[in-house]
């Protein structure tokens, strides 16, 4: 690797922190002297801090940290964007991007091997937290064993995985693994794992990561800086490399008021996702104020912060406060870390008191909401950000059907509105329709991090059973907690029976519903659903809810509170009006949910008696001795990892096959093919693997010819360290809309034969023939989960370029980390204005690497002569230097050399 001088231009700000007789050093930015600092969002001082703590003047330079502090100027509407480093202070993956990251470094070593160069020096140098957030799918059996069971089932499926993870920790210093069945990443991170000030050898520091899951953002709510990148860009910053990012502005969302009795965290979530990806803030940091902050437990920061991707900004940031430094102590963590952490805070200006208007900082943009505003609410049914008032959640849902495909259209003709399908479930008889719920699930680290809103839920159940109310039995309904903390004062708080009762038992601790784990539904009723061509709905309290994602049969899914995730499976169907039907009855009459509804004071009272610090300690304190089934792994001890050929879990990829030290030839894009033409929020669901493995899908039909049943399948997410089996899932979604084909689904047309085939199929063929691939797409192309293979997929399959309306902040940053090139429509201009229809041959004419710069124009050919321009979005020179090289993993592979 490049070293750095060694030598810090700003050491004469170190200054010593005595706690309890132990001393400390930190750099006081204070102590700058500038009076720029106090106008600067707390978010940005955290970007502050780090770059004088790091300057080298190599990787972070003065002029870095000048920028920073002038960011007024560089981020005003006018002004020129601005790149600045930043390295955060450790990186979390969860196994299902924990694995393509170890799976990337083993094979880096071994690239580093062949090109003569030392293996070792792969090696992580900032602190990685590992979680094995392994998901389950959910046993359908309402039993008290079903938690048991599948983690049983899990660690059947997953044992290699589980077992190369398991090398990985000891193969690679500096890296800290949680075992499976602890949890979901970003609970475990909320509620353990955060440091808030971090400490390397007596040298203080704001705590600060970033996680190969978008989702990372939920630790904003405790004042830790954090946000998603791509596996790609972790590993970079896994092995010293500064993160280089644009300078963000930053909107400071004002909160005010109290919230209604009616209306919990999750509505205030709902609200504020709406409102934010209305106004747009992709790209952006959005920082919350005011007065009303103080009304948020960390748990609801927590909840507002996680849904973050849902409302496009990088992070949802809370500064810390008392608050903060009280839950630091609700859940378990040492007094002496506690004391250091708020003196620290203090130290250096990072310490915020909400109710201060005096500390309040300069903002690019200020909005407001005042939380009386906020009533019960859900999202749906197609993306998390199209909220509906509960109180007209039946309205809504019957425009919807008749409504023109969609986001809010299903398209249902008039006359089959009202269609009913009838099905035998336990030897009775049943009926389904337009509405009907299918699977609820309380699920998900939005939520589930949550106390107010799952005791809630817990209150209600209890109500309900004691009316004498039941979930019909059909209904798929489940409880996956985020950890082990939450099913210990669920059972305290003595309502964990009651949720029980109506079905919803502890399945598992891992991402399940919302990542589309649910399993089967019962037979009859997927039959039924399919008979009917029925437009069947799932409601969860997770933060996605994209078409295809939660279940093949659940066409309408909605985003909700536990309590009402609950309450919509009590009732059987969306199509309700809460205020006018009953909920159900039972033999003293009809019970409405305003009968069962838990008054705020109750649930307080709940939480106050029940949620407390020696839960914690008690779930953490053996958090990272696993299992008796994790501690029998046996793992290899060698350095390099011996991969097995007939594995159909663990592959050495394709990335460094003939790699030279030398840079590559620089990519020609001349007479692409499109392989796809795409509109409007093409999700990286859409394009990534997720979920179960479908048996008529290319992926299926390569692990069948491997000798495995389709029991044997497992999802896609326990096979990401397989780049066969990846790729082949890529553009698999049934729910993808590709205009070069009539009807939605994972197909397309090879072009110079006009046949229709699946889409890793089309992309083998144009390989044979030495094609160079495109896709062309609308706006918010791979919006979603930040993942990985969404850019590793398609370029296996060959495309060398994406051209798009507008990409959301991750998913362009990974392409660019494969070596994808991504371009842009020039405003105002999109495929169809250019008269595109995805059937013409397209040149990209790229200057010579060493002429081309950020935000550039490029020059477009098509075969039929039309001539158009694009804005070329590498956006930093640093991601030029990565295009280069072929993408980040090749030039991290060529500095170790």
């Amino acid at each position: 690797m490049e070293l750095a001088t060694g030598v810090n231009p700003y050491d004469h700000l170190l200054k010593e922190l005595t706690v309890d007789e132990s001393t400390y050093h930190y750099y006081d930015i204070i102590a700058l002297k500038d009076p720029r600092y106090n106008a600067l969002p707390f978010s940005i001082r955290v970007l502050l801090e780090a770059a004088v703590r790091s300057c080298d003047e190599f990787q972070v330079r003065c002029a870095d940290v000048n920028h920073i502090l002038d960011w007024r100027v560089h981020t005003a509407p006018a002004a020129a964007t601005v790149e600045v480093p930043f390295k955060p202070a450790r990186v979390i993956l969860q196994d299902f991007t924990g694995v393509p990251a170890v799976v990337d470094f083993a094979a880096m070593r071994e690239a580093v091997r062949d090109l003569g160069g030392d293996p070792d020096k792969i090696n992580p140098v900032c602190p990685s937290d590992l979680v094995i957030d392994h998901s389950v799918q959910v046993d359908f059996t309402r039993t008290s064993d079903a938690l048991k069971k599948n983690q049983a089932l899990e660690f059947e499926r997953n044992k290699e995985r589980f077992q190369f993870l398991k090398w990985g920790s000891q193969a690679f210093r500096n890296m800290l693994i949680v075992p499976p069945g602890s949890g979901i990443v970003h609970q475990v991170n909320l509620e353990y794992l955060a440091r808030v000030v971090f400490d390397t050898d007596g040298l203080l520091r704001p705590d600060s990561l970033v996680g190969t899951d978008s989702h990372t953002t939920m630790i904003n709510g405790l004042g830790v800086l954090g946000w998603g990148v791509g596996g790609i860009e972790a590993e970079a910053v896994m092995l010293g490399q500064a993160i280089s990012m644009v300078l963000p502005q930053v909107v400071g969302y004002r909160i005010s008021g109290r919230v209604s009795p009616l209306a919990t965290s999750t509505d205030i979530v709902l609200t504020i996702t709406k409102h934010l990806r209305q106004v747009g803030v992709v790209g952006k940091f959005v920082e919350f104020f005011g007065p009303g902050v103080s009304q948020l437990s960390i748990a609801d920061r927590a909840t507002i912060s996680n849904m973050c991707p849902e409302y496009g900004a990088t992070v949802g940031f809370f500064p810390v406060d008392a608050k903060s430094i009280d839950y630091l102590r609700q859940t378990g963590r040492e007094a002496h870390r506690i004391e250091t952490t708020e003196a620290y805070l203090r130290a250096v200006g990072l310490f915020r008191d909400y109710a201060d208007s005096g500390q309040d900082p300069a903002f690019s943009q200020v909005l407001e909401l005042d939380l009386a505003s906020v009533v019960p609410s859900l999202s749906g049914p197609k993306r998390p950000h199209d909220r509906v008032d509960a109180a007209r959640m039946r309205e809504d849902f019957l425009q919807c059907l008749s409504n023109k495909v969609g986001f809010k259209g299903y398209g249902i003709p008039s006359d089959r509105l009202a269609d009913q399908r009838e099905f035998q479930f336990d030897g009775q008889t049943y009926s389904l329709g337009h509405g009907s719920v299918v699977i609820a699930a309380i699920t998900s680290c939005t939520n589930t991090s949550n106390p107010s809103v799952m005791l809630g839920a817990g209150i209600l159940a209890k109500k309900a059973v004691e009316r004498g109310l039941t979930v019909p039995p059909w209904i798929k309904t489940s409880l996956s907690p985020g950890s082990g903390v939450v099913s210990h004062y669920l059972e305290d708080s003595g309502v964990l029976p009651f949720l029980q009762q109506l079905g919803f038992d502890v399945v598992g601790y891992g991402c399940m519903t919302c990542i589309g784990n649910s399993g089967p539904l019962p037979e009859p009723v997927a039959e039924a659903i399919e008979k009917g061509d029925l437009v069947c709905c799932g409601v969860l309290s997770g933060n996605r809810n994209f078409e295809g994602r939660i279940h093949p049969q659940s066409r309408a899914n909605y985003l909700a509170s536990p309590p009402l995730v609950i309450a919509y499976a009590l009732a059987g169907r969306v199509d309700i009006d809460f205020e006018t039907t009953p909920i159900g009855s039972s033999e003293s009459g009809d019970v409405y949910l305003r009968d069962i509804w838990p008054s705020r004071q109750e649930i307080q009272q709940l939480e106050a008696q029940c949620v407390i610090p020696a839960m914690f300690t008690q779930v953490y304190s053996k958090i990272t001795e696993g299992n008796d089934n994790w501690n029998a792994l046996e793992t290899p001890e060698s350095k390099l990892y011996p991969w097995d050929g007939n594995s159909t879990y663990i592959k050495l990829p394709p990335f460094f096959q003939n790699m030279t030290k030398e840079l590559p030839a620089p990519v020609k894009i001349e007479e692409a093919h499109a392989l796809l033409f795409l509109g409007d929020s093409v999700t990286t669901d859409h394009i990534s693997p997720a979920g179960s493995i479908a048996r008529n899908s290319a992926a299926a039909r390569y692990l069948a010819a491997r000798g495995l049943t389709p029991r044997e399948f497992n999802s896609y997410g326990s096979r990401r360290g397989n780049d066969a089996v990846m790729a082949r899932g890529t553009f698999a979604n049934i729910r993808l809309v590709n205009r070069l084909m009539e009807k939605p689904g994972p197909r397309t047309l090879h072009l110079p034969s006009g046949e229709a085939m699946d889409v890793f199929d089309a992309a083998e063929r144009y390989r044979a023939e030495g094609r160079p691939l495109i896709i062309l797409a609308g706006k918010d192309y791979g919006s979603g989960s930040s993942r990985d293979w969404a850019a590793k997929g398609p370029f296996l399959m060959g495309v060398r370029a994406v051209i798009a309306e507008t990409y959301e902040r991750i998913h362009r940053s990974n392409l660019v980390g494969m070596g994808i090139v991504p371009l842009q429509f020039r405003s105002g201009q999109t495929a169809d204005s250019l008269g595109l229809s995805g059937r013409e041959t397209i040149t990209v004419r790229l200057p010579p690497a060493d002429q081309l710069a950020p935000g550039m124009d490029i020059p477009v050919e098509t075969g039929d002569g039309k001539t158009f321009h694009v804005v070329l979005r590498f956006d930093t020179e640093v991601e030029l230097t990565y295009h280069r090289h072929g993408g980040i993993l090749n030039y991290m592979v060529r500095r170790m050399l």
